[in-house]
């Protein structure tokens, strides 16, 4: 893998001083934003090598860790408690029946 991105950067670095040196910006210039390509990509490159460093290093799950995160969602998550709707003091939700007049009457007309 580490070939493939060496000749993929290289082949853009070639074909961007080529470019650069048909626009008449010099060999300075050229060189410059090769250079610039070169830090950009190594960076790249760098920070794919510590992510999939940093991705097998994770080690398997165990059953107790994944029992330990489940407990701790648990204990974070707020629940409301169920409220009771026969409770003593607490009106009937409103059943469905006729249609008040004045609805009727802004549908007809």
């Amino acid at each position: 893998m580490n070939v493939a991105i060496r000749t993929h950067v290289s082949a853009l670095l070639f074909l961007l001083a080529e470019l650069l040196l048909l626009m008449q910006g010099g060999l300075v210039s050229a060189v410059a934003v090769a250079a610039a390509a070169v830090v950009v990509a190594s960076a790249a490159a760098l920070l794919l090598c510590a992510a999939i460093a940093a991705a097998r290093t994770g080690g398997p799950l165990t059953r107790t860790r994944i029992r330990t995160a489940i407990r701790d969602r648990e204990l974070r998550t707020a629940f409301l408690a169920q409220r009771d709707p026969d409770a003593r003091g607490r009106r009937r939700p409103r059943a469905p029946g006729r249609p008040l007049p004045t609805a009727t009457r802004a549908l007809c007309c």
